[in-house]
């Protein structure tokens, strides 16, 4: 059955659900790979160096970063301001991080991509983190179980799952087939199993997903969160 191209559908990935947190950086800018900074801007990491930093947390109305971002180089130069410690990501070599510096909480090697400081962030900063970005969606796909094959509308997706309304009745723990397209990767097809309700929609966790499949899903979202 073909499938409309979602990108057209995609609704503001700017909502109330999002993080609102206030990073530190206190290394230079070609640090980070690409356009890490500005996506994850988007899900609701604010990097801001140390120049801006004043600004910034006036206009949010904090004193201090919730994390700092520091090259291992330069980690005997950061002060602290009497208070809790923040919690610090190293930038690193292949080697990672040595020492037992309580303030650090993880290492990336230089320089720090997208993925890795989601990651790090979400199990640092939050209390249910996630493994990877997700974005809202609105698109149809192709469900089936057990011989019926049924359309359902996916609300957001990840790399590692989806929220999706269906019109058939679906158990938690109960496997589904899932077949939709997107722009520049066509037709694709998951497997995934229903791992929680969100009244009344279900999340799926897809399993096995061949790299392929999951490149192009990842892909996907880091666009989608570019052109937001």
């Amino acid at each position: 059955m073909p499938m409309k191209s979602p990108m057209s559908e995609l609704p503001a990935l700017i909502d109330s659900s999002l993080p609102r947190r206030l990073v530190l950086s206190d290394v230079p800018p070609e640090a980070f790979a690409g356009l890490a900074r500005s996506i994850l801007a988007k899900l609701g990491y604010q990097i801001v160096g140390p120049n801006e930093f004043a600004e910034v947390a006036t206009e949010r109305g904090v004193d201090r970063p919730d994390l700092r971002i520091v090259d291992e180089r330069t980690l005997a130069n950061v002060d602290e301001d009497g208070g809790p410690p923040i919690p610090i990501i190293v930038l690193t070599g292949r080697h990672g991080v040595t020492g037992a510096d309580p303030r650090i909480v993880g290492a990336i090697k230089r320089p720090a991509g997208l993925h890795e400081l989601y990651r790090l962030m979400q199990q640092v900063l939050e209390d249910r983190p996630r493994a990877a970005p997700r974005i809202p969606t609105h698109f149809p796909a192709s469900a089936s179980r057990e011989g019926r094959q049924w359309t359902v509308q996916v609300l957001s997706l990840s790399e590692n799952g989806c929220l999706i309304r269906s019109s058939e009745p679906l158990l938690l723990g109960s496997r589904v087939g899932l077949r939709f397209s997107l722009p520049r990767a066509g037709s694709l097809e998951l497997a995934a199993e229903v791992g929680y309700q969100l009244i009344p929609d279900m999340g799926l966790i897809f399993h096995a997903t061949p790299a392929p499949v999951r490149n192009a899903i990842s892909g996907y979202v880091t666009q989608a969160l570019i052109d937001a």
